[in-house]
Parts: C-alpha cells; structure tokens; sequence
C-alpha cells in the first residue's frame, strides 16, 4: 500500500535519513523504531510532506506523493500526528476537529464555519476516543493527554486509509495508553493502514506485525516482532557494546 524507496535528506555535513527504503503492508501495523536520532522522526516529516526530501520516493497506493503539499497528501488518504499537540488553544474541542479536517482548499472560504455533517462525524469520533463530554470546552483547558486524545481523533476527520502516529504513547499515563492502544487495534481491525514510530518497545512488540529498525538514518533491520528481537544488528544498535555483555 505504502513504499519509501531511497530516501535522503541531509542537514548541512549531517545525514539525518541515509537511502532508507521500506514497505508498508495494507490492512497492517507496522512500527518505525530505533534509538535516538535515528531519523525516525525526519522520515515521517518527509512522508508527510512537512520536509522536502534531496533524494528518494514515497508511493502511496502505487502513486507518488513525494512531490505534493501536506493537504494534497491528505486528500490521498494519509493523516499523521505529531510528538508535540498542535492545538489551537482559543478554540473548542470540537473546533479544532474541524478546522483540522478542511483539506477542501480555497473554496472552504465561502463554505458555512460548520457544517451539519462535519459537527456529527467531530461527535462521533469524540465519543470513539472517550471526550465527548469536553467538546465545547477551550483546547487551552484540556489535560496533556485529553490533547493527545483529541489529535487523534483529529486525524481521522479526513477519514483516511493510513495514519502515521508519532510516539502516541510519549508522556501518557499507562491507563491512557491502554486506551489509545485499544482504539489503534480497533481501527486496524476495520481495516486502516498504521505506521507508527514509537519509543516503548514493549508495545511495539505487542500491537505490530512488522517492525522496521533504523541507525544512522538508514534501515538496519525490518521482519516480524520475534525476529527483531532477537537480531544482533537491533541489540547493537540499542545497546552498543552492552550487547555483548547481554
């Protein structure tokens, strides 16, 4: 469904993502992990469209994205979250549902701030996520985590085929993260693509049927959970000369 083939991007002398190529199965949830400074992060900007790559492709459903703005890649079927909440602070909950789903470009100018269709789906996917009762609430009064919640529930206004979900768990108590781990299963199930990057190994290994690994901004190692687990390349890349020890 989705294919990253040779990508690069350098920062001055630094290569943050080095030729890095990988594949995304469709229906599947496939984890992007690795160290610190891997590039893990970079290659979801140059995916998403937020970072120009020098060099390299990404297809989406056997078409090539790399060329086009964020919104045009929405419009596709690909929405993403970030490590830090965008929030617009001054708008309700359900306003920043809204104004996050309008990929409908100069014409949404002339359109009603809120429509009778978007308002029910900004509901029904509030009440998905459990923050039904916070929808006229300001965004400034939310929790970390009921941000968190409604970005998520932001991504999926587009209605989209893949979602891309950068470290979902980063600063969430564990009984927050039960829940958005039970809400990533459910959307799989139903049939939604996920590539997530994510730091918390134990729940990689858990929800993914594929794990990609990167080093150095180029893919070490990719294959089931039980096979990265047990690859010296991974432990290596982990732990360094710790690894012998282990």
């Amino acid at each position: 469904m989705f294919e990253v083939r040779r990508l690069s991007k350098s920062f001055g002398g630094i290569h943050a993502v080095n030729d890095c190529s990988f594949a995304v199965d469709e229906g599947s949830i496939t984890a992007l992990i690795g160290p610190n400074g891997a590039g893990k992060t970079t290659v979801f900007n140059l995916i998403s469209g937020t970072l120009a790559s020098d060099s390299g492709e990404v297809w989406l459903e056997g078409k090539r994205i790399d060329s086009l703005r964020p919104h045009q890649i929405t419009r596709r079927g690909m929405s993403r979250t970030f490590q830090i909440t965008r929030t617009l602070e001054d708008l309700t909950v359900l306003e920043n549902l809204i104004v996050q789903s309008r990929v409908t470009g100069i014409g949404g100018l002339f359109r009603k701030a809120i429509g009778s269709a978007e308002e029910a789906r900004a509901m029904e996917l509030l009440d998905f996520v459990g923050i039904t009762r916070l929808a006229h609430e300001e965004a400034r009064n939310l929790s970390f985590g009921q941000k968190k919640l409604m970005d998520f529930a932001a991504l999926l206004m587009s209605e989209p085929k893949i979602i891309l979900l950068d470290e979902p768990a980063g600063g969430v108590n564990p009984t927050l993260l039960e829940a958005i781990v039970g809400h990533i299963q459910e959307l799989n199930r139903g049939g939604l693509t996920v590539l997530i990057v994510e730091h918390n190994i134990e729940l990689v290994m858990s929800i993914s049927h594929k794990v990609v690994v990167m080093a150095y901004g180029s893919v070490i190692a990719e294959g089931e959970p039980d096979a990265i687990q047990a690859d010296r390349r991974v432990l290596d890349a982990y732990l360094g000369a710790q690894s012998a020890d282990a």
